[in-house]
């Protein structure tokens, strides 16, 4: 039996606020075979960003990530399909852009280890999580009924 899994894709403010990035992005994802099942456009306050990366909180980078993903809007996205968390994961690159391949998110429209275009899950309990944090069960259309 296929492992379908959901997982949370964000279009961060360096890719979602140049124009027609974010849809190239998306056209990725679903070219990609994954279904894109939520799906919202949303401008994170301090205390959201805080609070969804509240895990990194005593490293010495949060205070400069909280700044720049409540710096301009950000595209949330519930993923849903076979493999999906790792399938994403590939898709996007590694995290540092400047080690990306061209062809990866993060290759071709990231700058650098933090502007870096995007977020994803990184294991399904994260995902689970994650999705939680942005999205409602109304919210999210698809195959899993619950995870």
């Amino acid at each position: 039996m296929a492992d379908v899994q959901r997982t949370l894709a964000i279009v961060k403010p360096d890719a979602a606020g140049k124009p027609g990035v974010a849809g190239q992005i998306l056209a990725r994802i679903e070219e990609s075979g994954l279904g894109i099942v939520g799906l919202k456009k949303i401008q994170l306050s301090d205390e959201d960003a805080c609070g969804f990366y509240a895990v990194h909180k005593e490293r010495p980078f949060y205070a400069e990530l909280v700044k720049f993903m409540t710096s301009g809007p950000v595209i949330v996205a519930a993923l849903e399909g076979e493999n999906a968390i790792q399938r994403w994961r590939d898709l996007m690159g590694p995290t540092d852009s400047t080690k990306a391949e061209t062809g990866t998110i993060r290759g071709d429209f990231g700058t650098d280890i933090e502007r870096n275009a995007s977020h994803g899950s990184d294991a399904p309990e994260t995902a689970k999580v994650e999705l939680a944090y942005f999205f409602n069960a109304k919210e999210i259309l698809g195959q899993v009924e619950a995870l």
